[in-house]
């Protein structure tokens, strides 16, 4: 997993303060995936969709909700957000569609776990979920 940061802090929390971000509803209830790329195109973030398809129950096994930014349109799950919805996004968690294809990682708790650059393998953020304390006691 080249390109892995793991944040750690309260500078992690990816909660934001603008009411429009969506992670908010989210918080203690999903872990979000959120995927931010220039544009749908990027192989990257093409091949990571293929594999979120081949491994939905291992998604929703997780209490995940997915997010998609391509360039200035967001997604939550599917269904389109508001243009003020997806900067608020964006800014919560410090990324942009100009850095290229990043996948984030944002545990229940509204702190940002992983943080990856290009090419991602699902598998192993199934495997950082798993270890995480609250979901091995069975709390989440």
């Amino acid at each position: 997993m080249a390109g892995v940061s793991f944040a750690t802090g309260a500078s992690a929390q990816a909660n934001g303060n603008d009411p429009a971000n969506p992670l908010i509803t989210d918080r203690w209830n999903f872990r979000p995936l959120i995927v931010v790329t220039p544009d749908a195109g990027q192989p990257a973030y093409r091949h990571l969709r293929q594999q979120l398809e081949r491994t939905r129950e291992q998604f929703d096994d997780r209490d995940m909700v997915f997010y998609t930014v391509e360039g200035e349109s967001g997604t939550r799950h599917g269904r389109p957000m508001t243009a003020y919805e997806t900067r608020a996004l964006l800014e919560a968690v410090d990324v942009s569609p100009e850095q290229g294809v990043t996948t984030i990682l944002v545990g229940k708790d509204g702190g940002k776990k992983v943080q990856l650059q290009g090419e991602v393998d699902l598998q192993e953020i199934y495997a950082t979920i798993d270890r995480i304390p609250m979901r091995q006691a069975g709390d989440d």
